[in-house]
């Protein structure tokens, strides 16, 4: 975007387990302008990696993306969210477990909790288990340390499958 750009930019936030693979996926997206890694749904303030890792913070490693609606719909961000991870494991993805692997939208605002919800709704269909995922209003994001920002990208891979 130039400096005089006037296209308003929105957020949305998704927990998917490991938040090295889900940024690496999102931030290739036409339209999606940038993202973060980093931690929401919590009870401690200002939460480190090791802090997490410990599932008594009650936090989701989560992918907070920036996005311009007016390239990429939230509904489109959403579809990539179901189809690249399994919303039926509570607390789980692959070999990782605990509550901050959990499958979580948080949401920024009443369109995308309603788009959320219905998505959701729409995707269950897809699975013989109930789908799990947590649909909740997006609280304080807590960015992760620096050596988590894109660190997929800075070791040459594309997904934390090596």
């Amino acid at each position: 975007m130039q400096p005089n750009d006037t296209r308003t930019l929105e957020k949305a936030t998704f927990g998917a387990g490991c938040f090295w693979g889900v940024e690496a996926l999102f931030r290739g997206m036409d339209g999606v302008v940038d993202t973060a890694v980093g931690y929401m749904g919590g009870t401690l303030a200002n939460p480190t990696y090791k802090d997490v890792c410990t599932n008594r913070t009650g936090h989701a490693e989560v992918v907070e993306i920036t996005f311009d609606p007016a390239r990429v719909s939230y509904e489109t961000l959403l579809r990539v969210f179901w189809e690249n991870h399994n919303p039926t494991t509570h607390n789980r993805q692959g070999s990782d477990f605990g509550t901050q692997y959990r499958s979580a939208v948080f949401f920024h605002s009443r369109a995308q909790q309603t788009a959320a919800q219905a998505s959701r709704n729409s995707r269950q269909v897809h699975y013989a288990r109930p789908i799990v995922t947590e649909i909740t209003s997006a609280s304080t994001f807590y960015r992760a340390e620096e050596y988590h920002q894109r660190y997929l990208e800075k070791r040459g891979f594309t997904s934390c499958r090596v």
